[in-house]
């Protein structure tokens, strides 16, 4: 049986129905839980030969596969080469790894240390190191040389006045900076959990950087506990197979990596798999899916848009069994391509970096509405609010909110606040309710409907506008790859809407492109919400996780 079974005391196919899994899905654990001893330890004793990562360089031709036998002592000797630095419990690390295999044993080896996990992205600015390094007060980093990352970080150092304990990965030499995997290789692999003592099951394990639109970024922290949350995600919403292989796109910069590409998966008994690409490219993506038979895949609409651009019958996605997304909501256009082409439905579930997967379509008791995100997790307490934290009724746009109580935390998944920053925990967790940010509303049924972040909306001529909504309908027209709606002044309307398009190869923009566009709009939602004003772009601004930049737009648009 996958060891997510020890936790939920049942399998996932024991659960008769989907009432039976809201009610009855339940997660014990005991205390001093420490995921890379009690999991990884337990999977490498068990079944040492099964494969934890099938890891392919950018070259898409070297590859790597460790098994939980030989990652297990990988873990061991990292955290025995940390703990010769100085490195531990409670100490704050940053990995700005990218995709290089040396993250996954760093990460493991920081949960058996007791030290916390601050994962970051290799694009970083030295303004923004900065600001990380002393907020978060990191103590040691460790880092790809790739995008001159090393004098970047020297840089911050020395602009903050601290001094960091630096480590750089793939032999690369410089003053002051330790060689990694020289260390590693050179180190022991006798390890004992009492080296360090016992964690607790609130301590800080994982410290994440949110990848925010306005100001600068919030420290989301995670406590020891974090990984189970991630049961529903890669068990039942993924849907991993026992001897599987599962691909989840995602930069280990931000969370979403840890949703796709470690816990979850593991305990449901699949190995992960990796590709250290440097810039993603669909045929690629599609090429290795096909070549390693990837069973599982998940990936951000963002993706899924440019792979339904190619021709999918010429790649043997034979091996593929089922397909998520996240990280913005799904146009129905795209699931609607990629099922014609493929036979695969793609199964939405929505989660922010304060969460695991809190909303999603749990196959195979639902299959997906066209564009809703699911329902509700079992485990969260999620609903649709009005400013007063009531629910709403079906039909009523409103806040997603949390039921939880921060002084007596049950929720698997939620965060713990963010660090350092109690008043910014109070602005968005009170009176026993976690308010997300995000907007939705339910149908008849219960199934949530993405609008927007509630700074998204648009408000015209008293109408309430959700871009998601006016994307969507847009997406319909062969002509739009992309799209970013947002709202512009307008002296008579107060906002009237604007499309920013990326346009698909062929195309090319016009006035008479322009009213075909709004008049797919018109026929496909509300007449009112069609976009008064159309502009054409080769890019959208995106964050380092795919989420389009809407503030961005607005900002140069002059909107605050």
């Amino acid at each position: 049986m996958p060891l997510y079974t020890q936790y939920t005391g049942r399998h996932r196919d024991d659960f008769a129905t989907l009432t039976d899994l809201q009610r009855n899905y339940k997660i014990t654990v005991g205390e001093h839980f420490n995921f890379a001893y009690d999991c990884l330890d337990r999977l490498a004793a068990e079944t040492p030969d099964a494969r934890a990562i099938v890891w392919v360089a950018d070259d898409k031709t070297t590859t790597r596969t460790l098994t939980f036998a030989q990652l297990k002592q990988l873990t061991d000797k990292t955290a025995s080469y940390l703990h010769g630095l100085g490195v531990t419990k409670g100490d704050k690390v940053m990995l700005v790894l990218k995709r290089h295999l040396q993250f996954w044993p760093t990460l493991l080896a920081l949960h058996k240390l007791g030290a916390v996990t601050v994962p970051a992205t290799h694009l970083l600015t030295v303004k923004d190191y900065c600001y990380r390094l002393k907020a978060a007060d990191i103590s040691t980093i460790i880092t790809t040389p790739d995008n001159n990352t090393p004098t970047t970080v020297d840089a911050a150092e020395s602009e903050n006045g601290r001094t960091l304990r630096k480590l750089v990965v793939y032999g690369h030499q410089r003053d002051g900076w330790h060689d990694f995997d020289a260390g590693v290789e050179a180190a022991s692999a006798d390890w004992s959990r009492e080296t360090v003592g016992l964690n607790d099951n609130s301590d800080m394990m994982l410290l994440a950087f949110s990848s925010g639109t306005t100001g600068y970024p919030k420290m989301v922290w995670h406590d020891f506990t974090y990984p189970l949350g991630h049961i529903l995600t890669g068990c039942f919403w993924h849907r991993v197979e026992e001897n599987g292989l599962h691909f989840t796109i995602s930069d280990t910069g931000w969370l979403k990596s840890m949703w796709g590409k470690a816990y979850g998966q593991w305990l449901g008994g699949s190995a992960i798999f990796v590709y250290d690409f440097e810039k993603f490219s669909a045929r690629d993506i599609l090429d290795m899916v096909a070549q390693h038979k990837v069973t599982t895949f998940c990936a951000p609409p963002t993706m899924y848009r440019y792979m339904i651009k190619e021709d999918l019958s010429g790649f043997d996605l034979s091996a593929l069994k089922h397909c998520t997304t996240a990280g913005e909501a799904l146009n129905p256009e795209v699931f609607a391509q990629w099922q014609r082409q493929t036979k695969l439905k793609i199964f939405e579930g929505f989660g922010q970096s304060e969460t695991t997967l809190c909303c999603m379509t749990m196959y195979p008791f639902m299959q997906p509405r066209l564009g809703s995100m699911g329902l509700p997790a079992p485990g969260y307490d999620l609903y649709v609010a009005d400013e007063q934290g009531n629910r709403v009724e079906p039909g009523v746009t409103g806040e997603i909110v949390i039921a939880a109580d921060r002084d007596e935390k049950t929720t698997f998944g939620l965060f713990s606040g963010y660090y350092n920053e109690d008043e910014r925990t109070d602005e968005v967790w009170h009176d026993g309710l976690y308010h997300t940010g995000d907007t939705a509303y339910t149908d008849e049924m219960g199934f949530l409907w993405y609008v927007g972040r509630t700074d998204d909306v648009i408000k015209s001529s008293g109408y309430r506008i959700g871009p998601f909504e006016v994307e969507s309908a847009m997406m319909e027209h062969p002509a739009v790859l992309e799209v970013a709606v947002t709202g512009v002044p307008d002296p008579d309307r107060g906002m009237v809407v604007k499309a920013t398009v990326v346009l698909a190869n062929g195309y090319t923009a016009s006035d008479a492109l322009t009213k075909e566009l709004q008049d797919t709009v018109k026929r496909n939602t509300a007449p009112y919400k069609y976009p008064r004003i159309v502009t054409y772009v080769d890019a959208l601004p995106k964050t380092i996780s795919g989420k389009i930049r809407r503030v961005e737009i607005r900002t140069q648009d002059g909107v605050k």
